[in-house]
């Protein structure tokens, strides 16, 4: 009997199954300050991100450019500007490389294909992250993609863009930032101390939930993961021990120069308003 050969449609696979990426607060401020300041009739930013692969494979997005491009009926990217671009920034930082690129709007679109294989031969396995930056789903969405070839037998036919875990890397205070930036509307901008309130609230809020997980263990309800209890652990020992009225101290004494400190930008603020304002009246006599 003659064997019968069989073609096979196939995804490869191999880059993307334990691939993961996390970015840094700055990569997405500057990826909205630059859509905010983009030429009027752009539809939407293109750029390079830049950072490092770290050893468990991870990919750690901490910079980025703008790029201009043309997209439409004819989809164009200026090299000269990103190589430029690129050869300045890694002579402040030499160890970011060109981990892929980004652009705004909701998801994959149109060209994104062209711009990603630009990219890769700039960068092996380049990541392509999104940003929602007209907040189709009423938030600001972010996601992360890396492309996988579709192939027919030994031919490649396509390239499919499949999403990969992204984290979002901040400290308290730059998620209450994030916070605002992802919402459509606020009302005012919070204040310092409002912003201190938010952080403290959320900080409790965490700590409840630790009291709840402590209290379900101790009394059988869920299982004991040894991982949680040496994170915990570590954490309590990583504690100074204070007496009750020496944290108090401490944190008045904290709350105290951050007070001062927004008493001393109000005069400096106020200060450069009045000189700003005397010289323009100088200049106009």
């Amino acid at each position: 009997m003659a064997a019968i050969e069989h073609t096979v449609l196939q995804f490869s696979t191999s880059p993307s199954s334990s691939l993961s990426a996390k970015v840094h607060p700055l990569v997405i401020f500057n990826i909205c300050d630059c859509y905010v300041r983009r030429p009027d009739q752009s539809e939407r930013v293109i750029g390079t991100l830049l950072g490092s692969v770290l050893p468990d494979g991870t990919v750690d997005i901490r910079n980025s450019y703008a790029v201009p491009h043309v997209s439409g009926e004819q989809v164009a990217l200026d090299i000269e500007y990103h190589h430029n671009m690129l050869i300045s920034h890694q002579k402040v930082n030499p160890k970011e490389v060109i981990v892929g690129w980004y652009s705004t709007g909701l998801g994959v679109s149109g060209g994104s294909a062209l711009f990603h294989e630009f990219y890769s031969r700039e960068a092996p396995n380049p990541v392509h992250l999104t940003v929602d930056t007209g907040f189709v789903n009423g938030a600001g969405t972010i996601k992360a993609y890396v492309s996988v070839n579709l192939s027919l037998g030994d031919r490649q036919l396509a390239a499919q863009f499949q999403e990969i875990p992204l984290d979002l890397r901040m400290v308290e205070a730059e998620r209450v930032g994030y916070d605002i930036l992802k919402t459509p509307m606020v009302d005012k901008l919070p204040t310092d101390l409002e912003g201190m309130e938010a952080s403290m609230e959320r900080l409790l809020a965490l700590i409840d939930d630790v009291y709840k997980y402590v209290d379900n263990v101790v009394e059988g309800r869920v299982e004991q993961d040894n991982t949680i209890g040496r994170f915990l652990f570590d954490t309590i020992a990583s504690l100074p021990k204070l007496s009750p009225s020496a944290f108090d101290k401490l944190i008045n004494d904290s709350l105290q120069d951050n007070l001062l400190l927004l008493y001393l930008s109000s005069i400096t603020r106020t200060q450069l308003t009045l000189a700003e304002k005397l010289n323009t009246a100088a200049q106009v006599l």
